[in-house]
């Protein structure tokens, strides 16, 4: 049976993007010249409510890469798979080509 995590309010499910350890010519990369914390949103929350009770929507969609903060989210396993849950304030910006 499958399994599928829906983040509650705010929050946001990411898959980080491994970054190649080595080039198609076989050289091995150092990490700190591929260190770049990103990751693809899977999931997003309905957004946190303010205080009239109305939704704020989360400002990302299933599918963005985003900037992640070097510290921070909550790691969460599902099957074989490593996710992270963080905030929508903690994400720091979306990456496009």
């Amino acid at each position: 049976m499958a399994k599928r995590l829906i983040p509650t309010l705010n929050r946001v499910l990411i898959e980080k993007i491994l970054p190649p350890s080595k080039t198609t010519a076989g050289i091995l990369l150092p990490e700190k010249s591929t260190k770049l914390n990103t990751g693809r949103v899977v999931a997003v929350g309905p957004g946190a409510r303010d205080k009239e009770g109305k939704t704020i929507p989360v400002p990302f969609k299933e599918g963005d890469t985003v900037l992640l903060p070097e510290f921070g989210g909550s790691q969460v396993k599902l099957g074989e798979k490593e996710f992270h849950l963080y905030r929508d304030e903690d994400i720091l910006g979306t990456l496009h080509e």
